[in-house]
């Protein structure tokens, strides 16, 4: 059976920006909820004794999320629950889950469980974007999405205001917010399940129907340092927070927001930049950034006065992550085509927020643990050179290997 659109009623202007603001509130509560843990759990983690491996595991939970959760959304969501109902459902539990976890300080409890509660967050990104892409523009989707940015900042500021950086209330609060968000999410205009729509499959739901695409070269190049790219990265999520936290620099997650901050002003240049760069140029800007944020944080452990190498490492967050996932997408956007859009853009997201990110953190853990000092401490220099030297290695190796097509450029 054919699916039918997707049709909505007319809205007045006045309507539509009321709507507008309804899911930009959606939006903005999805990830300030995530942003009250995950920016200091390692500071947190660190103050219940934690090894630097437990850590690096308990930061993977996002990518075991990452890559269970299109099958919830793919088996569940699309084909017998209305989306709102489904997000708000996820948070109702999320919100018990996050409150227990914030009870727990065993490691043999505390990590199935967040494992668990990442399953049910990261299922709601797809319903985020399901939603909204229902009841706005597509012009519109990108603006409302900034809010997820502001939610972000917002968040950071709050926990460090609020001394919760290295306790449990920073799971406390976002059991809060959850629930309001559980509520609020059952409030939200009305997307109905796209009803059956055939056999559903492994293959369909993690896009490895595009695993075609690899038989042009630069496509798999590109995917391959997609993947490789975010095992170094893993480790600014892991250990930024500890690191700035060792180091005496007050309010973490305010410091850690600038990056947010940064975020918003790097994706409004990507359309200026990209007709007059490209995309190769674009994406070894970002692995060029990774390596020399890495090299700052190291140089500012080395001279603490040196506060422009902790600012411009976290400023840097912007070029960081745009010109790796945002252009990524987009790359892999016009390089599919229409046929293949989806299911390319689904291995994407194994590749690099699944695969990359969980052996990423496992990776970052584990380093971690070998230069910690038997008194707690770390040794940061060899912590950020280890990830700094992996993005080095990856940038020579895309500029001989990956060649741009002009087809392959998006139009900004």
């Amino acid at each position: 059976m054919k699916e039918k659109p997707l049709t909505l009623p007319a809205q007045s202007p006045a309507t539509s920006a009321l709507t507008y603001l309804r899911l930009a509130l959606m939006v903005f509560a999805h990830y300030f909820i995530w942003s009250c843990w995950y920016n200091t759990l390692s500071v947190y983690l660190g103050a219940l004794k934690f090894t630097g491996t437990q850590i690096g595991l308990a930061y993977g939970t996002t990518a075991i999320g990452a890559l269970v959760s299109p099958f919830l959304i793919g088996v569940v969501a699309d084909r017998f629950f209305p989306a709102q109902r489904l997000l708000g459902a996820l948070h109702l539990f999320g919100a018990a889950l996050l409150w227990w976890i914030s009870q727990q300080t065993d490691f043999n409890v505390f990590y199935p469980a967040l494992i668990v509660y990442t399953l049910t967050y990261m299922a709601g990104h797809g319903l985020i974007n399901t939603i909204t892409l229902s009841h706005a523009s597509t012009a519109a989707f990108p603006v409302i999405m900034t809010a997820a940015s502001a939610g972000w900042i917002v968040a950071g500021n709050v926990i460090s205001l609020t001394g919760r950086e290295d306790n449990a209330g920073m799971f406390v609060l976002a059991s809060i917010v959850a629930l309001g968000m559980g509520v609020y999410s059952m409030t939200l205009p009305h997307t109905p399940p796209k009803g059956d729509q055939g056999p559903v499959s492994a293959a369909k739901i993690l896009g490895l129907d595009a695993l075609k695409l690899f038989r042009d070269r630069s496509f798999a190049v590109f995917m391959i340092c997609s993947f490789l790219i975010c095992i170094p990265l893993s480790f600014y999520f892991t250990w930024t927070g500890a690191f700035l936290n060792e180091l005496k620099v007050a309010n973490v997650g305010s410091k850690m927001s600038l990056g947010q901050v940064s975020e918003v002003g790097f994706l409004l240049l990507l359309p200026f930049l990209l007709p007059r760069l490209g995309v190769k140029k674009i994406l070894v800007l970002g692995m060029t950034a990774w390596a020399v944020r890495f090299g700052c944080f190291a140089y500012f452990n080395e001279t603490p006065t040196a506060v422009w190498a902790l600012f411009g490492g976290l400023l840097l967050h912007g070029m960081c992550y745009d010109f790796i996932f945002v252009m990524g997408r987009m790359y892999v956007d016009k390089f599919a085509g229409e046929s293949l859009r989806a299911s390319a853009q689904g291995l994407h997201a194994v590749f690099t927020l699944g695969a990359g990110m969980f052996v990423g953190s496992w990776l970052s853990g584990v380093v971690g643990q070998d230069f910690t000092r038997p008194e707690g401490t770390h040794d940061w220099t060899g912590i950020w050179l280890v990830p700094a030297a992996m993005a080095v290695f990856l940038v020579p190796v895309f500029l001989a290997l990956f060649r741009e097509k002009p087809a392959d450029s998006p139009s900004a």
